[in-house]
Order: structure tokens, then sequence, then C-alpha cells
């Protein structure tokens, strides 16, 4: 667990030199220089040959909000800032991610392995990258995000869209041989997410992260060193694809509440866009609806109750509200 905790050292906001370092010592090593976007991108072929199907990610940007180096700490086998007025969170969001791919990638564990940039900023380097339309692409049939808190989700909706079937979310806690690991509707935003109108099944799995973006987050390493010996032995041909890319599910509240608002693409109508007094507003309602689970966090911390802001809408039922608010916090 090592590397795990020195990795956790580095603070990492998007186009720090700190970032920059960590790359260079933790990833280049084995992934070669970042394309022009500054994604790391690594093929590891099955064993006859042939070009895996899944790909693994991760992103290299942290939410600090400075650079430089940090102490951590460690208390009964989970990892903390050791002094939290000198840092704004831990970072393990998504410094687990890379430390599982990095271990994956030395196990010669089949995968096209992307290590993101920018995913905090907007998955601007995901974004960019499926803009590329490299020709790995278009035998992936599955993307695997491990960059989601806890240690029982399998994510398959994110932004209230279906990412991934259930059906497949069964079959990766099974390939993965943890049960605990589970069908989990109330996904956010995460780089996979980027590639789900072209991919089958784009899904997130717990890596035993809590309280990202704040400075009580904590690493759980019992659970991050469980999944990762699952990741190693785990055999992958097993693993079936189910979901159509073309065809755009909501889930039920989100489409109850925003699903008449964006088109069969899950793009913003225009209609809806042009309602709003000025651009300003069309942006923060789409930041909303794209980082939900964030904006959540930060009307909690203000003081914010479901009840208190139905009220102030004036909405008569509450119950699509409330269940997500508190399936969010909780």
């Amino acid at each position: 667990m090592y590397s795990l905790i020195e990795m956790l050292r580095y603070k990492r906001p998007e186009g720090s030199l700190t970032q920059l370092d960590f790359c260079i010592r933790f990833i280049e090593p084995m992934f070669g220089v970042s394309d022009t976007h500054g994604n790391y991108i690594k093929i590891v072929n099955n064993k006859d040959g042939s070009s895996p199907k899944i790909c693994f990610t991760a992103h290299h940007d942290t939410v600090h909000s400075t650079e430089g180096k940090q102490k951590v700490k460690v208390v009964k086998d989970m990892v903390y800032v050791h002094d939290v007025t000198k840092s704004s969170c831990l970072g393990a969001d998504c410094t687990t991610g890379i430390w599982l791919i990095l271990n994956m990638v030395a196990s010669k564990i089949p995968g096209v392995y992307v290590i993101h940039a920018g995913e905090e900023s907007g998955c601007i380097g995901s974004r960019a990258l499926i803009g590329d339309n490299p020709d790995w692409l278009d035998v992936v049939e599955s993307v695997i995000s491990f960059d989601r808190y806890g240690t029982k989700s399998i994510i398959t909706h994110q932004s209230g869209r279906r990412t991934a079937s259930d059906t497949f979310a069964k079959c990766l806690s099974d390939v993965l041989g943890m049960p605990q690991l589970e069908a989990d509707d109330g996904g956010s935003y995460t780089d996979s997410n980027e590639y789900s109108k072209l991919v089958s099944e784009c899904t997130n799995i717990s890596v035993g992260y809590y309280n990202q973006h704040t400075i009580r987050e904590s690493q759980d390493l019992v659970y991050a060193d469980e999944l990762l010996g699952s990741l190693l032995t785990a055999d992958w041909s097993k693993l079936t694809f189910h979901r159509d890319p073309s065809v755009v599910e909501y889930d039920t509240w989100y489409s109850s509440m925003y699903g008449s608002r964006f088109d069969d693409y899950g793009y913003f109508k225009a209609d809806y866009a042009t309602g709003y007094a000025d651009d300003e507003t069309k942006d923060l309602f789409e930041l909303v609806c794209d980082y939900p689970e964030e904006v959540t966090e930060l009307l909690g911390q203000l003081g914010y109750t479901a009840s208190e802001l139905s009220q102030d809408f004036g909405l008569q039922e509450t119950k699509y509200l409330n269940n997500y608010i508190g399936r969010k916090v909780g």
C-alpha cells in the first residue's frame, strides 16, 4: 500500500506543476507521454493478440484548491489528510483509481487503459479524446471507471440517464466475486459517461473513498486491496454486454422532474434553453443537471433541506426531491 499512500501526497488541480510532476513520476514510466489533450492511454491486448473490449479509466486531476505536497496519516486502515488547515481534500478521487490501473497494467490484465485529464473541470480530457475517434473505440464494449465513493456501487445511471444495464452490473459483480457491489442508479457524472452514446456498458465502481471533495475525505485501504485482488484474478472473458447505446433511458425520478427538457440524445432542448433570461442562467441549469451530487453536497453544507427547498419552490409533490437528496447525502 506504500505506493498509494505516496501518491495521495500530491495535490493536483488541473494544469498545476504538481499534477505534471505526479504524471511524470507515476504514470509516464508505464504509459509514456500523454496525447495532445493530456490523456494517458495504454492498450494491453488479449493473449491471442486480439483487441480488448473493456476500457478501464481514471483521471489524474484532483479538486485541491492549491497545489504542492500534503502529509497524510493512516488510522485503523483509513487514510486521511494529516493537517486539514493545509489541504482542501485527500484526493483519493481519483488517485485510488490510478493506483488500481497501474497495478492492472503491471499485471498485464488485458484492456484499454485511459487516465484522463480534466475530469473535475467537466470531463474535458475524455470529451476531447472521444472527438478524436480513436480506432480502439470501435472495439470497446464497456468503459469501467474507478471513481465512485463507498464500497457497494456499480453505477447504472449518471446524471439521471442509464449508462449501463442492470444485467451488466450483476455480471460484473459476479466476475469480480464481490457480491457487496450492486447496481446503483444514483451516479452523478464521470468520464465513463462521455462514452455512453457510443459504448454499450459505461459504469463507475466503488473504490473505497468517502466524503470526497472535502477535508474529511478518507480512503479505506483494506477495501482498495480487496478490490485490486478481485480485478487481478477476474475472468474478464465472462463479462457480457447488453445496453443499446442508441437508446436513451431516464431514471424514474429524473424523467418525472426533468426528462422533457432534453432531447433523445440527452442534450438540453433549445426551447428550454431560450426560455431563460440569459446564457449564464442556462449554463447554471445545465451545470446542476450534470453535477447533481456536488450541488446537493453544497446545498447541504449551506444548511438547506429538501423540505425547505420544496416549500420555496412551491412543490406539492416532494418525494422525488426528498428521495434524491436523501440518497446523495446519505
